[in-house]
């Protein structure tokens, strides 16, 4: 098990039209602006659907499970996980 953020981000059809594209593209910049991108375990569950369709875009970092989520969410999230030192 690895100790590294592990960040989920749905990209099953209803996530992915509801903007986790979006998301995705925050997720990425913020980790390469930061130099961030060898500290987290990034995966695209395109084909595991976290169940949670009508409430999406859904993240999950770390087990906990974001609902709902937009860029402005998302740069939030990315923030807590990994606060400036």
């Amino acid at each position: 098990m690895s100790d590294k953020p592990q960040i989920t981000i749905c990209m099953g059809s209803s996530c992915f039209a509801r903007g986790n594209e979006k998301n995705l593209a925050v997720c990425e910049k913020f980790l390469a602006d930061r130099g961030l991108k060898d500290e987290t375990d990034l995966e695209l569950a395109a084909s595991l659907c976290t169940g949670n369709c009508a409430r999406g875009p859904v993240v999950i970092v770390d087990g906990k499970t974001y609902t709902n989520v937009d860029p402005g969410v998302m740069l939030d999230i990315m923030q807590k996980t990994f606060p400036e030192k």
